[in-house]
């Protein structure tokens, strides 16, 4: 994973989620989606907690807890034929939280 830079070029932070967990009934084959497997999702978010930092303060970062419990969610969720289509809602999941710059995701 690369360095990933800001509009003004400052170099973002990273927080890192290894090994989230849950079962998913995802995949393109019938016992896939009918017993279901243990899917691990690593995410790597790239933000600038330079504001948390000087004031300790959550409200400026990522709740880290609160986008574990988002991944389970994914991954408990609606069945996707693709791993490529979890990965992607992932994605998605933690965009959508404004202090996010960009997101890595890893469905193992």
């Amino acid at each position: 994973m690369s360095d990933v830079t800001d509009a003004q070029g400052h170099r973002l932070d990273q927080i890192r989620l290894v090994g989230v967990s849950a079962t998913g009934y995802h995949g393109v084959f019938e016992h896939e989606r009918r017993e279901g497997q243990t899917f691990v999702v690593d995410v790597v978010v790239h933000l600038d907690t330079r504001r948390a930092a000087a004031r300790d303060d959550l409200a400026h970062t990522l709740d880290y807890g609160a986008l574990a419990q988002q991944v389970v969610a994914v991954i408990e969720g609606p069945p996707a034929d693709l791993i490529e289509t979890v990965a992607e809602r992932v994605a998605a999941t933690v965009l959508a939280d404004g202090a996010v710059s960009a997101v890595d995701v890893s469905v193992q």
